[in-house]
C-alpha cells in the first residue's frame, strides 16, 4: 500500500528508541509515496508538535525524534496520525532543480571504463545517459549529507564494486544497483565512482549547509579536467538552479 494512494490517512508508527518514532507510509522506492513522505514531513513541521525535536525525510518513511520530557511516542503518533488526512492535500517545501558541473572519467571517475564495458555502451553513452537524467534526491543519509538519486537509466543498473574503496573524494558523484548518488564528504564507498563536482556541496559557513534536499532534483552538466579545476577555485560557487516541478 502506498500513502499517497490513500491520502496518508494509514500511518504505521513504529518506536525508535526511547526518544524517536518511525512514521512508515510504505514499503516501495517511488516517486509518489516520496512526494506523501515530504508532504507529511512538511505538515510535522508547520504543526510545531509538542516536543519535537527533528525529523528526518527517507525513501517511505519520517524518523520524528523527540523530547521525552515533553511528550510520549503514544501522544505524538496520535497528533501525527490526525495531521495524515490533511498532509495528503498539503503541498510540501518548495524544492529546487539543480544543474551540477561533473568531470566523468580519468582520475575524477575510475569507474566509468568499466561501468560502461559491463553496460556493453561506450564511456561518451554512459556519460550522455547521466546528463539526460532528471535525477531526483530522494534522501540524506549513510554519511553526512549523502544523496540517494532516484532516476538512473536502466541501461546503467549493475551490481555494486567487489572491493570497496577505503576513501573517495569529496564531490564524488557515483552509481551503484539502480541508484545514483552525489557525495558531499570524503568517504568509504563500495560505489562506482564515475565523476566528481567541483561544488562545495557541503559548506558551514552556509545557512543551509548542505546544498541539496530531500525533494530536490539534479541534472548534470559535463565538464572537462580544465573546467574542474577552474570552478574548484572558486569559493563561492553555487549551481544554477530553477523550482522543481
Amino acid at each position: 500500500m502506498r500513502a499517497s494512494d490513500t491520502g496518508l490517512a494509514e500511518l504505521r508508527l513504529l518506536p525508535a528508541g526511547e526518544a524517536a518514532l518511525l512514521v512508515e507510509l510504505g514499503d516501495a522506492i517511488d516517486p509518489d509515496l516520496n512526494d506523501a513522505v515530504h508532504r507529511l514531513d512538511a505538515a510535522i513541521n508547520r504543526a510545531e508538535l509538542e516536543g519535537v525535536v527533528e525529523t528526518v525525510p527517507t525513501y517511505r518513511s519520517i524518523l520524528v525524534s523527540f523530547d521525552p520530557t515533553r511528550t510520549t511516542a503514544s501522544a505524538l503518533g496520535t497528533a501525527i496520525s490526525a495531521l495524515g488526512t490533511a498532509a495528503g492535500e498539503a503541498v510540501a517545501t518548495k524544492r529546487r532543480r539543480w544543474f551540477v558541473p561533473v568531470c566523468f572519467g580519468g582520475a575524477h571517475g575510475e569507474d566509468l571504463t568499466a561501468v560502461a564495458e559491463r553496460a556493453g555502451l561506450s564511456a561518451a553513452a554512459v556519460v550522455k545517459l547521466h546528463c539526460a537524467a532528471d535525477y531526483r534526491v530522494y534522501m540524506l543519509g549513510f554519511s553526512p549529507g549523502f544523496a540517494y538519486l532516484g532516476g538512473l537509466p536502466e541501461a546503467l543498473h549493475q551490481p555494486r564494486r567487489e572491493n570497496p574503496r577505503a576513501v573517495t573524494p569529496a564531490g564524488s558523484f557515483m552509481q551503484g544497483g539502480a541508484q545514483a548518488a552525489l557525495s558531499p564528504v570524503a568517504m568509504p564507498s563500495g560505489w562506482h565512482l564515475i565523476g566528481r563536482t567541483p561544488l562545495r556541496l557541503f559548506d558551514p559557513g552556509r545557512s543551509q549547509p548542505f546544498l541539496l534536499a530531500p525533494g530536490d532534483r539534479v541534472r548534470l552538466t559535463a565538464i572537462d579536467a580544465e573546467g574542474f579545476d577552474r570552478l574548484s577555485s572558486r569559493h563561492d560557487l553555487l549551481p544554477d538552479s530553477e523550482p522543481a516541478e
